[in-house]
């Protein structure tokens, strides 16, 4: 099993601090890559069989994709002031980011035919709710949820825990294509702590502890959940930010809680 909590980096020539493909995950569908860009920095890929979306973690950028210009995005200064900016990228497309000042880049991907238009996701079409309650209490805004018609295999979303409460909880998992009870979901969680230093924890274990994973979890730290139950904790005092990005053969989230916690409501 491939070490499942992965630090940053130092920045290489294009600012990328995380680079996870489904070859050094050990898996099949997600890839995740961050870049810290610095003002005027330029990234240009081919997206080849795999469809992307492109979240603006913090910043601005001028964005293009399949040869259409989509402008000046991102207003946010920081993960946790405000909903983000998105472009959704087709398979067999390209797209272009040239960043205006300081900017975070997060490049989730997943493999797709290239069905779906290339696509701006603004602030005002991100779904945003509160699940849980007490101690259970997360805020969660919906880049691509399965709702959405325009993607084929990602699903993207952000949460924002605070301080002193659980998250990804009661326990659940997603590692069995049984639809619609439940479907296999790889998982990846991008953490940012409000105050850069501090920590979270992350446990991702199975039924029978074949996997048992407790990590103790920094600042743009990237968590693998290839399969299994997977709660985070936020210690009082500092709010915590993640970036999921989930793909598998359905495009569909359809979990199973874990037996222990099955008196507890899943909201």
């Amino acid at each position: 099993m491939p070490n499942l909590l992965r630090h940053p980096t130092a920045p290489d020539s294009e600012g990328a601090i995380h680079r996870i493909t489904p070859e050094n995950a050990g898996w099949t569908y997600v890839g995740f890559d961050l870049h810290r860009m610095g003002d005027g920095a330029r990234l240009s890929r081919e997206t080849g069989g795999r469809e992307v979306c492109l979240v603006l973690v913090s910043g601005k950028a001028r964005v293009s994709a399949g040869g259409e210009s989509f402008g000046v995005i991102g207003e946010r200064a920081d993960p946790f002031s405000g909903k983000p900016w998105s472009l959704y990228v087709p398979a067999r497309s390209q797209w272009q980011v040239f960043a205006e000042g300081p900017c975070e880049l997060a490049v989730c991907s997943a493999p797709a035919k290239g069905s779906k238009p290339a696509r701006l996701i603004p602030p005002d079409e991100v779904g945003e709710e509160t699940r849980g309650k007490g101690t259970n209490t997360r805020h969660v805004r919906n880049i691509l949820p399965d709702t959405s018609p325009h993607a084929e295999s990602l699903l993207v979303v952000e949460v924002i825990t605070p301080g002193g409460n659980w998250s990804s909880y009661p326990p659940h998992k997603h590692d069995v294509n049984d639809p619609p009870r439940e479907t296999l979901l790889e998982e990846t969680y991008y953490h940012r702590l409000a105050r850069g230093a501090g920590f979270a924890l992350q446990r991702v274990y199975t039924d029978d502890l074949s996997l048992n994973e407790t990590m103790a979890v920094s600042d743009r730290d990237v968590v693998l959940v290839p399969r299994g139950y997977h709660p985070v904790g936020a210690p009082h005092g500092f709010d915590l930010y993640y970036l999921n990005v989930m793909a598998g053969p359905v495009r569909e989230w359809r979990f199973t809680m874990a037996p222990d916690h099955a008196f507890l409501q899943f909201a």
